[in-house]
């Protein structure tokens, strides 16, 4: 079964721990402890004042992760077995 098609599964897994980076990251920011270089930068910024590129990281980094794992263990179903079990 492909990540893409199990996208709720997929949403509960990426959004509640990107919520919770997305909120460091905006206390950061706040606080002066980060920043984006505004050149290297889309030039969209959403919410808590954070750039579109740092939200599609927290999107797409755990997905490629997630789709990573499930490419591998279709490959290999032996491995699925031993960590996930069935």
């Amino acid at each position: 079964m492909g990540v893409l098609r199990r996208i709720k599964r997929v949403a509960l897994s990426v959004l509640p721990i990107s919520t919770l980076f997305l909120i460091w990251d905006a206390y950061a920011i706040s606080k002066g402890h980060w920043f984006f270089d505004r050149d290297q930068m889309l030039g969209i910024v959403g919410p808590l004042n954070i750039p579109l590129e740092e939200y599609l990281f927290f999107i797409v980094i755990p997905m490629a992760a997630i789709m990573t794992i499930e490419g591998v263990t279709t490959v290999k179903p032996h491995w699925r077995k031993d960590e996930f079990g069935k």
